[in-house]
């Protein structure tokens, strides 16, 4: 069985003392293939040595995260397209927009996430998109900007079944987590009703972490537990949920 993480932070403070262990670990557990989406400039570092260190099992994409942007947003792209011209990515991510904390910069967020959408198209890579408190917002840009060449991944999904669709219309899939497993989510009710052959799977570790183990650090692992709750909404094992589901990021990330 073959599991697929295609969203987790591993080169994070969260694993400074033991980030090996755990990235053995999530192999270990059939999780052989962890998507690492970065945040912003200084966090490209940590990303690529962590990278490098399971060149087979992890791949790393470039962007700037949302809650990152500030006024100085142009100069963070700038050093993702410098990036992008000497080391191989597989996506850019994690973008999008939050209005959850801050409204501040709402009008670089959205400069920002234009503009990284275009650098998805351009270079042929998918765009892992971050919406929070914006999905109007967000998926009207997505409108803006799509073409033929632009898809990937609405991470971290928490909506209802009229805004799965919008997405799965849009050529994008949906990145299920945790969230799947707490009691009151409502998610199971919604992806009863989506074909697995728009859903991939993802931790976003360290956050987020399912049941059993809520309220802790999450890792990679865990995206077992995710696995084996949605086989049993969709009513089908939880091999067909792992080869379905890695299908499609193996098909998303070119991996």
């Amino acid at each position: 069985m073959l599991l697929i993480d295609t969203h987790t932070h591993l080169y994070l403070e969260e694993f400074k003392k033991d980030k090996i262990d755990v990235i053995k670990k999530a192999i270990a557990s059939n999780v052989k293939k962890l998507i690492l989406p970065n945040i912003d400039s200084t966090t490209i570092d940590d990303l690529l040595n962590t990278a490098n260190a399971f060149p087979n099992n992890i791949f790393p994409l470039i962007g700037l995260h949302p809650t990152s942007v500030e006024e100085d947003y142009e100069n963070e792209i700038n050093i993702i397209k410098k990036y992008l011209k000497k080391i191989k990515f597989y996506g850019i991510g994690e973008i999008g927009l939050d209005f959850y904390w801050d409204t501040t910069f709402k009008d670089e967020q959205i400069k920002a996430f234009t503009k990284q959408l275009q650098i998805a198209e351009q270079n042929n890579l998918p765009a892992i998109i971050h919406t929070r408190n914006s999905f109007n917002e967000t998926i009207e840009i997505v409108k803006q900007q799509k073409t033929k060449n632009l898809t990937g991944i609405f991470h971290c999904f928490t909506g209802n079944i009229n805004q799965a669709k919008e997405i799965i219309n849009l050529g994008f899939y949906i990145g299920i987590g945790g969230i799947l497993t707490f009691k009151n989510s409502g998610l199971d009710k919604v992806l009863k009703n989506i074909s697995l052959q728009n859903i991939v799977l993802e931790t976003d570790a360290p956050y987020l972490a399912p049941v059993p183990k809520r309220g802790k650090r999450n890792e990679s692992s865990y995206i077992n537990y995710i696995a084996k709750k949605l086989a049993e909404i969709k009513n089908v094992s939880i091999n067909e949920v792992a080869d379905i589901t890695s299908e499609n990021a193996i098909k998303i990330f070119n991996i």
